[in-house]
């Protein structure tokens, strides 16, 4: 039988290499991939006559391109494209319910801290009740919205010891605009100690040598709070 017959679809492998998803993901970052390509990283791989792109473009093509339609598909229905079995099909579902999920997320608005007193309303969910002392750092965007409270430091009923380098490395993996430094007092005295205005001092200055201000450092305790930008200590 002559074997011209019969066209061969070259698979990704053997494409050029800029032009395979995985390599241009890597080489050029996730958004200059289409839908099909994005599903074909998915799916991992097509049938003898259909790459993983093509069974993709198959896919898009049955909902005109429309994801939310895509994501109502069950494992059955998507089951029903050549080149989809159970494992794939879960995974495609799986990667669009973690799109739904992220879009529901982002409703949700990030506080913002305008005051000390916002800051410290924040910080009771982490510090109310704490018989040991333990320091947080707020990462605030442009706007002055929290990006991600961190704890970087716990120690005894006396004291905790914070790592400037720790922090501010922290901060430039957040992409940090702004920090509020704070720290809880077991105690309940709420005035700072000599160790406490050093390191705010410290705080500050890293902060202005690398563009991401020290706004505030808030010493917490039960009923009340002290604010170094308050008592103009910063």
């Amino acid at each position: 039988m002559d074997n011209e017959q019969y066209s061969t679809v070259t698979s990704i492998k053997s494409w050029a290499e800029a032009d395979r998803p995985r390599e241009k993901l890597l080489t050029h970052g996730r958004t200059v991939l289409s839908d099909a390509e994005l599903i074909a990283i998915l799916i991992g791989s097509g049938t003898q006559a259909l790459s993983a792109i093509d069974v993709g473009k198959n896919i898009l093509s049955a909902v005109n391109n429309d994801l939310n339609h895509l994501a109502k598909f069950s494992v059955k229905e998507l089951m029903k494209f050549r080149g989809i079995g159970q494992a794939k099909a879960i995974s495609i579902i799986a990667a669009l319910e973690l799109g739904r999920r992220r879009k529901e997320s982002a409703v949700q608005e990030k506080p913002k801290i305008i005051s000390s007193q916002d800051a410290y309303e924040l910080l009771k969910a982490v510090m109310l009740d704490l018989n040991h002392e333990e320091f947080w750092v707020i990462m605030l965007n442009r706007a002055n919205r929290v990006i991600r409270m961190k704890r970087v430091s716990s120690g005894g009923i006396s004291g905790t010891v914070a790592d400037v380098k720790v922090i501010f490395k922290e901060a430039i993996d957040q992409m940090a605009s702004a920090l509020i430094l704070a720290h809880n007092h077991p105690s309940g005295n709420r005035n700072p100690s000599d160790q406490d205005i050093r390191l705010t001092r410290k705080m500050k200055e890293s902060g202005q040598l690398l563009d991401i201000p020290v706004l505030d450092h808030i010493i917490f305790t039960e009923d009340k709070y002290y604010s170094f930008a308050d008592e103009a200590m910063l």
